[in-house]
């Protein structure tokens, strides 16, 4: 049902995301500042400063000292820093933060059926990695199990578009020699983040123009079939069946057209952020001829 109570700004979300983003927090990690100095070192308005650390520090983010100066709250520091902290979220937030630019132009996208313009595209590929790293970190071990039941011992997989290597280290911790296939941006953030004891090996390309060559024992296509139309997914459910042994498997993790509110929001998400992408149903995806057995996994 319709819920009006969600039709409320979320000015703390909004308030946080700008902090971020000129480098408030990262700024008073290590160190106290006046707001003088803080202002000079971020390259603010010291007014514009001054109402911003005043809202963070009645928000519980920032706290003043005796001397006025200015210094991370130590629930901040948990959230933000401190990994092994049950609050700890990093700044996978940002992530969300950006796509607020491109929702709020979903008038124009309707009326023209283009996805909305973006700027600054690095950064958020940064957030979107961090994002997607952080909010797996939850499933990735289940997810490992559930992919790779009943397959032999040695089996080789391909992780397509596993950039954040999260489910990549949760399956090579199950004993399987993984490729990871990714855009070159996003290997090349991620490589140095590479644990080199696990058998994990990344390779740049781009899965709409071909797969890495097989043969696997299992290809994991982890939310990466709402990027793109139907087209799209149809070569790369062939693709991945030509690299797939006899007996293999391919794994769907995404979106279910059809099976709440959740898919059906998700899929405007895609609308706005993609040419072509969207969330797909059960049936589209199973309608696929000729492929390996398919497991299907319903987030």
């Amino acid at each position: 049902m319709p819920n009006p109570t969600s039709f409320q700004l979320p000015q703390e979300f909004l308030l946080v995301g700008a902090a971020t983003k000129i480098g408030l927090f990262d700024g008073i990690k290590n160190g106290s500042y006046t707001l003088h100095e803080l202002s000079e070192k971020l390259d603010t308005d010291y007014r514009a400063l001054w109402t911003v650390t005043e809202a963070l520090a009645n928000l519980g983010y920032v706290v003043f000292s005796d001397n006025n100066q200015i210094n991370l709250s130590e629930e901040a520091e948990n959230i933000f820093y401190n990994s092994a902290h049950s609050n700890y979220t990093g700044f996978s937030f940002m992530h969300g933060y950006n796509l607020i630019t491109s929702w709020i132009q979903l008038p124009d996208v309707i009326k023209t059926g283009k996805p909305a313009s973006k700027k600054d595209k690095g950064s958020h590929s940064r957030d979107f990695i961090r994002a997607m790293s952080h909010h797996a970190q939850r499933s990735a071990a289940l997810v490992a199990d559930y992919c790779m039941r009943g397959l032999p011992a040695g089996r080789k997989m391909l992780d397509v578009g596993g950039g954040p290597l999260t489910y990549a280290n949760a399956f090579a911790k199950k004993g399987a020699t993984v490729t990871v296939l990714d855009l070159p941006e996003v290997i090349d953030m991620m490589s140095p983040v590479l644990d080199k004891a696990l058998p994990v090996k990344m390779v740049k390309g781009d899965f709409t123009v071909g797969l890495p060559e097989g043969p696997y024992d299992l290809v994991y296509l982890g939310n990466v079939c709402h990027i793109y139309g139907e087209k799209e997914n149809r070569r790369l459910f062939t693709d991945a069946a030509k690299e797939t042994i006899k007996g293999g498997r391919i794994v769907i993790s995404d979106m279910i057209r059809g099976t709440g509110a959740r898919a059906a929001v998700f899929a405007v998400n895609m609308l706005v952020n993609t040419v072509s992408g969207g969330t797909w149903t059960y049936e589209q995806y199973t309608c696929v001829i000729g492929l390996p057995e398919t497991l299907i996994s319903a987030i």
